[in-house]
Order: C-alpha cells, then sequence, then structure tokens
C-alpha cells in the first residue's frame, strides 16, 4: 500500500537506545518523538554523535530502540522479529549511505538489478539509472565512475525498487561541494517525482534549505523542529 499525501508514514514515540560498550553505556537517543509524513523531504540535522544515524537506522529497520515503539503506517515496527524487518525494508525501505557499497565487479546495471530481482515492484535498472542521469553510463564499472556518479549508482540502487521512503546517511560525506550538489539535486529529484518520503541527514546546515522540515538533533534529543515556508532548490545550495 502506497501512503497518500499528508498521510502519517512513521510515528515514533519515546524512542530511546543505549549501547553497552563494556563498563560504559552510551545513550544514543534520550525520549525522541518524531512524525514524518507522505511524500515530504525531511533533513536530520546535528553534529556526529547526535544520535542521527541511530535514529534513522532504527526508522529503516536497521535496528531496534531499547525502549519505546515506532509504527509505520499500520505496522508495529518494534513488534517485528528479524524476518518481518527484513521484508519491511526490501519492501518499503531504500537505504543511500555516505560510502556507495558498490560491487566492483558488476557494472551500474548489473548493481542495480541485484536489487530489483529481489524486489515485489521494481522499475527497470535502466528506468532507476536514467532518473539519475546515468543512462549514458549503465556499463561501466565502478571503476570507471567518479565518486559523485558512484553515488547516484547507489541511489539508483536504493530507489529501483520503487520505495515509499528513501533514508539518506550523509550521501555527500564523501564528495566535494560540486559533486554532493548534484547528488542533492538527484535526491530532489527523486522526491518530487516519485514522492517518496525522504530523509537526509547531515551535519551541514546549508543543506536544510532544501527540506520541507529541519529536524534538529542534539545529544540523543531533538532540540528544534522548523518548516521552511519556500524550500530551496538543491541546485542553488552553496557551501
Amino acid at each position: 500500500m502506497s501512503p497518500s499525501p499528508e498521510q502519517q508514514v512513521f510515528e515514533a514515540r519515546g524512542l530511546t537506545r543505549v549501547y553497552d560498550m563494556g563498563e560504559v553505556q552510551v545513550h544514543a537517543l534520550r525520549g525522541v518523538d518524531l512524525d514524518l509524513y507522505a511524500k515530504e523531504l525531511v533533513v536530520l540535522l546535528g553534529p556526529s554523535g547526535s544520535g542521527k544515524s541511530t535514529l534513522l537506522n532504527i526508522l529503516g529497520g536497521l535496528d531496534l530502540p531499547t525502549s519505546g515503539h515506532v509504527r509505520y503506517l499500520e505496522q508495529e515496527l518494534t513488534e517485528l522479529n528479524d524476518a518481518a524487518l527484513t521484508l519491511f525494508r526490501r519492501r518499503h525501505v531504500g537505504f543511500v549511505f555516505q560510502f556507495y557499497n558498490l560491487i566492483p565487479s558488476l557494472t551500474a546495471r548489473e548493481n542495480v538489478a541485484l536489487i530489483t530481482e529481489i524486489a515485489t515492484r521494481p522499475m527497470t535498472p535502466e528506468r532507476a539509472l536514467e532518473l539519475v542521469g546515468l543512462e549514458a553510463r549503465m556499463d561501466h564499472f565502478p571503476a570507471q565512475l567518479s565518486g559523485g556518479e558512484q553515488q547516484r549508482v547507489a541511489i539508483a540502487r536504493a530507489i529501483a525498487k520503487n520505495p515509499s521512503v528513501l533514508l539518506c546517511d550523509e550521501p555527500t560525506g564523501a564528495l566535494d561541494s560540486a559533486t554532493g550538489g548534484v547528488v542533492l539535486q538527484v535526491i530532489e529529484q527523486v522526491n518530487r517525482e516519485l514522492g517518496t518520503t525522504t530523509a537526509v541527514i547531515t551535519h551541514n546546515a546549508v543543506i536544510s534549505g532544501m527540506a520541507d522540515r529541519v529536524i534538529c538533533l542534539r545529544d540523543g534529543q531533538i532540540s528544534e523542529v522548523r518548516r521552511n515556508e519556500t524550500r530551496v532548490s538543491a541546485a542553488s545550495l552553496d557551501w
């Protein structure tokens, strides 16, 4: 089932995440309440160690909170077992990370096809690569592509399953500003054209201008939520 506009996609309440590091406990999240809505683009903004990645991993079903709950549409994620969480990720969530995690021995097309072969309602690898502007580079291997192009292949791989949700963890972190800007334009285009609920983690405050809403985190808590009255196009960002 695809969410309709203005529909609440995620509801998170009272999320905590505590990691036991020997004799020390690290509190990555401290009682986070969060809602994400269909088709919006949200930036999760905060310094390293603020809990951004932990929160994203819980929303994406890669991790479970120590306490609290997360609901995706009508599904209570915190009650699912490992097999059900795997199915949730496969059907509904696309991930983009700072490092591209492409298989070096496969072409761009073949890297994307790995996802389309296991998805329930995929687009073709060709269509996904076309959406990120790499129709002319489909049969190139990762070593033949620039860093920005490799990240765009990673985005194509993430969206090829037609996910309802796209979660991006520092997608420009390994890129220079010009190349990072191109990647952000691709993420913006995916959000606009496919209507994919999109969350982008960053420590770069400039990037927050492209969001519908900005959620600021500090020390494992949400310190501020603000709505941009007008989204700045990714092409106009300058940092």
